[in-house]
């Protein structure tokens, strides 16, 4: 049976970081309402009513300008949920589609006028129902211009590199690749991804931290690996907040005001906070 999520925290505080113009948080999932969409019957978890508007309050509150809806695994590889909220909201969202197999050219094409700009795959390690991995997808949104996003799972980078750099066109990787941060910077699966780094193909999401460490908030653990990230390329990373924190039940949920401050931790410099919250995201999803 699907678990209905535990709410985000309702009081988001206002960040200490002042965001640059043009900030944007590459990953959010909305819902809802219930009554119009469906949850995919293979989902893990169903969730209350995250509209739109409470995303923008959000956005309006940590002072950032729009943010990626990522399709929520609740849905499925349906994207009639994300067609219609970015049709609504189109100066505040860009949408990172779970595509089903059969997606065609025009469909692809469709997606993209509405928005779209990217396919995500999922790791099967994290099992359920959702789109893994297609050389034949990925071929498809290549040529519409878009990228791959991918969920890797756990230490899954030190073996599995080469498979993903077998996708074409740019590659990125969702919530620090989700590397256990107790295996810290000097881990195989660490050392990977800094090697995926410099191909110059892969992008790194500054998301998730609580996805890589069951301790409390702050995570303090994944501020090592973090860090090294910022230090080696801070041209490749984009950051995301992951509201409303799916998946957390039975644990801490964090203040989103809180998640967006660990910038100020993990990248000291406000020049390189602003690559990474603005302009890097803007070059990546072809915004300049």
């Amino acid at each position: 049976m699907p678990v209905l999520a535990q709410p985000p925290d309702p009081n988001p505080r206002t960040p200490r970081l002042r965001c640059p113009p043009g900030a944007i948080d590459t990953h959010v999932h909305v819902f809802g309402p219930k009554t119009v969409y469906a949850f995919d019957p293979g989902s893990k978890y169903i969730s209350d009513d995250r509209l739109p508007e409470e995303q923008i309050a959000l956005q309006d509150t940590l002072g950032i300008s729009r943010a990626v809806i990522v399709s929520g695994g609740g849905y499925g590889p349906s994207t009639t949920h994300l067609e219609h909220t970015l049709a609504a909201y189109p100066q505040r969202f860009i949408g990172v589609a779970l595509l089903p197999e059969g997606a065609t050219p025009a469909d692809i094409r469709r997606l993209g006028r509405l928005g779209v700009r990217a396919a995500r795959f999922v790791s099967k390690l994290h099992g359920g129902h959702l789109p893994e991995f297609s050389l034949e997808v990925a071929r498809r949104v290549a040529d519409a211009g878009w990228h791959i996003q991918y969920y890797p799972f756990r230490t899954e980078l030190a073996e599995n590199s080469a498979r993903i750099l077998e996708l074409p066109g740019e590659i990125v990787l969702d919530h620090l690749a989700h590397i256990p941060s107790a295996g810290g910077v000097s881990q195989p699966a660490f050392a990977a991804l800094l090697r995926l780094l410099d191909t110059g193909r892969v992008w790194v999401k500054l998301s998730g931290p609580m996805r890589c460490t069951l301790e409390e908030p702050l995570y303090p653990s994944v501020t090592p690996m973090a860090r090294a990230l910022i230090t080696h390329r801070p041209d490749r990373l984009i950051w995301g907040s992951d509201w409303p924190h799916l998946n957390m039940n039975g644990r801490t949920m964090p203040n989103d005001g809180d998640l967006l401050d660990l910038l100020l931790d993990w990248a000291p410099d406000e020049a390189v906070r602003n690559r990474i919250l603005a302009d890097n995201p803007a070059r990546l999803f072809g915004l300049k």
